[in-house]
């Protein structure tokens, strides 16, 4: 198979698809790889180390989706590429389509195969390719919200751990999965005051037992997260229904309850948001501030840390993305019920349920397109 990779043109977006090692191992299988100049070198990875891995390099990204079978990003594509595509091309990246309309009706047009990393499963229903991201943007969560906390940033002008006869910062994480997770033990290591709130209880217990009473746990209900998001200095959405889109937990009525200068870091802003006051950024102008309240929604947040990110993410993507170009993505499909949980659009029909339902589209299972 013919697989291509571009340079993501995402509003300061450095992550690549491939590595130069990710190419090798496919060249290795047998397969060609095709790059466009310039596509790794946000992770440091010129195009001479594509070539000695086996790559050829393109021109522009036009050449790669012209010529290519399967095209391996991470990012969406925007709608420039997504005008690139054709009937029968395999497109393997994050798509996030639920809050994303233009994206979905683009994508069923062209009768592109996309297969969306967020929504592939692993064992236990857990998101294997969503994970690496989602460990990253919880870390880079309380790194950004303790930026944004500082007077020059807007925020209240409060460092999170405190210093002796300080109190230090609160922390409220709203979802105890793996952003939650990774966004409490940052919290946690700089010594701020930190409280979770989930809706599971074997969650919270696992939670409370994993950092032996150095965070406080709280079920989640709209009382529980009105209350403690006024008292808190630092609100990270962390929540996540796989496919769909964010429920809205932190309404505008809320913010008037809290302290002028908070911040909002809002993780979900890929599946829309859990804030109702949120939006996208971009890293170049990461904040915005509604009612007082400083909101981070920076929908790739990963890309800051584009060499950690990039490889966390190959470690992942390649294992599937070999399956795919061995196969073809019909006999890897059936092969492997996991990865078949990726496939959201195919031939011009949707093939994941909560997004044909948030978007009015007809639901195609996905055993009737590999049938």
């Amino acid at each position: 198979m013919l697989v291509g990779t571009v340079r993501e043109i995402k509003n300061h977006e450095y992550r690549v698809g491939l590595t130069p090692e990710s190419v090798r191992e496919l060249v290795a299988h047998g397969h060609a790889v095709l790059v466009e100049t310039g596509a790794g070198l946000g992770i440091g990875a010129a195009d001479e180390a594509y070539v000695a891995a086996g790559a050829r390099i393109a021109p522009d990204a036009a050449t790669v989706f012209e010529t290519c079978e399967m095209i391996v990003k991470v990012k969406e594509p925007q709608a420039i590429e997504r005008a690139q595509l054709r009937q029968g091309q395999i497109l393997y990246t994050y798509l996030h389509l639920a809050p994303d309309p233009e994206q979905t009706a683009d994508l069923v047009k062209s009768g592109v195969t996309a297969i969306a990393y967020e929504t592939v499963t692993g064992p236990g229903n857990t998101l294997p390719l969503l994970k690496p991201m989602s460990q990253v943007a919880g870390r880079m969560a309380i790194q950004a919200g303790a930026t944004a906390l500082e007077k020059a940033h807007g925020g209240r002008g409060v460092l999170l751990g405190g210093v002796p006869g300080v109190q230090p910062g609160k922390v409220v994480v709203i979802g105890g999965g793996v952003v939650g997770f990774n966004a409490a033990q940052m919290a946690v290591g700089l010594g701020a005051d930190v409280t979770i709130l989930d809706r599971d209880a074997d969650v919270l217990e696992r939670l409370d037992n994993h950092f032996e009473g150095r965070v406080r746990t709280v079920f989640s209900s709209r009382g529980a997260v009105a209350d403690l998001v006024a008292d808190a200095d630092l609100v990270v959405g962390a929540v996540l229904i796989p496919g769909a889109a964010a429920p809205k937990l932190v309404t505008r009525d809320m913010l008037s309850a809290m302290r002028a200068g908070a911040v909002l870091v809002d993780v979900a802003i890929d599946q829309g948001g859990c804030f109702e006051t949120s939006h996208a950024t971009t890293h170049a102008e990461p904040t915005y501030v509604v009612d007082g309240i400083v909101h981070y929604c920076v929908a790739n947040m990963p890309g800051a840390v584009a060499r950690t990110s990039t490889y966390a993410l190959n470690n992942v993507t390649l294992p599937h993305a070999l399956q795919i170009a061995d196969h073809g993505w019909n006999a890897a499909l059936r092969a492997n019920p996991h990865l078949a949980a990726g496939l959201n659009v195919h031939a011009g029909k949707v093939a994941y349920e909560a997004v044909a339902r948030e978007l009015g589209y007809e639901y195609t299972p996905v055993g009737e397109l590999t049938a």
